[in-house]
């Protein structure tokens, strides 16, 4: 009784000095690995991840022993001044970069808006020109310069008018993108994989496409892997899976495990249009950030994590597939950025799978999504498939 008072008292001073955006009705403490804990001593197997950022699990001992070494030693040094921890990160990161993308530079900010807001910074100035296209469903971030390529209008229209100006295509439709982009184009910027739109992968001859339309009219091409990078799909970055090469590429949420830290990659030839003190970040490229993702990405070559996300992801997909439910409409996504479609809203079966222990959110109104830390094993797959099997026979 009195966890549960104590939990309760958290819960109150939360509502009481939080922004008010959110309303959380839990409290947890700790994790290891795929669980998560609350306060009242509830296990957990966490298929959020922080929405895809806990890539290589809770309490991870090598990002956290990481952290407390690096903290010891420094925390601060902006990017004018140089960081060996900062340089280690960059020769590690590119070793994961195959060499004919020809992303052979990096921005480094402290989150996926920061770095999609960068990008479209970028694109303005290596170009001359001011318009983007985006697709319909497509989720860039919620700050001021991202959220005109964000395509829900819920986020967008309170703030209108916003300071870009940018026109929406059908997702996976050639010929919508083909008449969107002209001589004054900027950039297309889309997601390899949509997430926010509810998990919708493009097809090869979609991205093939935007990319030859980019090059004809003198366009650039942003790719947003703010979700789907990191090794999330089973490749390093998802647009390694469709034979392209953009010019840009943003990466955030799992490559820093938790950490907040965010990258933007781009050609050389795109990097150096920007003067020199045309964009910065004061914490950007932080040593105690870039020990973080350091240690993320040593994980993912030390536990060979992509070749077991490309394995478990199809596994994953597979056993979702064989669940006998009039309630599915569709099951899609790659490696473990998963969506499965329902017939219905979603809200009740992800309230439902929380209580029965398995955490889960959405994308879009009718799409649950699974975005497990990639080191979830085909055991905790197949207990987050059982009791995700036990939710749908409920009725809401």
């Amino acid at each position: 009784m009195l966890v549960v008072d104590k939990t309760q008292e958290l819960l109150e001073q939360d509502s009481q000095h939080n922004s008010g955006l959110w309303n959380p009705d839990t409290i947890y403490t700790h994790g290891k690995g795929v669980k998560l804990w609350d306060a009242e001593g509830n296990e957990y197997l966490d298929c959020m991840a922080g929405i895809a950022v806990a890539s290589v699990g809770h309490g991870n001992e090598r990002l956290a022993n990481a952290l407390a070494e690096q903290a010891k030693k420094l925390i601060v040094c902006p990017q004018n001044l140089g960081s060996d921890t900062r340089v280690k990160l960059y020769e590690k990161l590119f070793k994961f970069i195959p060499r004919s993308l020809n992303l052979t530079r990096v921005f480094l900010a402290n989150s996926g808006s920061e770095v999609n807001e960068a990008s479209l910074k970028w694109a303005r100035v290596a170009t001359g020109r001011t318009k983007f296209v985006a697709a319909k469903r497509g989720f860039t971030g919620r700050t001021m310069g991202a959220l005109a390529l964000t395509w829900e209008k819920k986020y967008r229209e309170p703030f209108e008018p916003l300071r870009y100006e940018a026109d929406f295509t059908t997702y996976n439709d050639i010929e919508s993108l083909d008449k969107a982009v002209t001589e004054e184009t900027a950039a297309v910027w889309l997601e390899p994989v949509q997430g926010e739109g509810g998990i919708h992968p493009a097809e090869v001859e979609y991205l093939q496409a935007a990319q030859r339309i980019c090059k004809e009219r003198g366009a650039l091409l942003i790719m947003d892997e703010v979700q789907s990078g990191v090794g999330r799909t089973g490749k390093f970055l998802a647009t390694e899976h469709y034979d392209i090469q953009p010019d840009m590429v943003t990466l955030a949420k799992g490559l820093g495990g938790g950490v907040p830290i965010g990258a933007l990659l781009m050609t050389e030839e795109v990097a150096l249009k920007m003067p020199k003190g045309g964009h910065g970040t004061t914490f950007g490229g932080n040593p105690l950030a870039c020990a973080a993702a350091l240690a993320v990405l040593e994980e993912i070559e030390g536990r060979n994590l992509l070749q077991h996300v490309s394995e478990v992801g199809n596994y994953f997909q597979e056993q979702l597939r064989s669940i006998a439910s009039p309630k599915i409409r569709t099951v899609r996504g790659k490696g473990l950025l998963i969506g499965v479609e329902q017939k219905e809203k979603v809200a009740p079966y992800i309230a439902a799978l929380k209580k029965g222990r398995v955490l889960t959110i959405n994308a879009g109104a009718t799409v649950i999504r699974f975005v497990p830390p990639l080191i979830i094993t085909k055991e905790e797959v197949d207990e987050v498939v059982r009791r995700f099997g036990q939710v749908l026979t409920e009725n809401f």
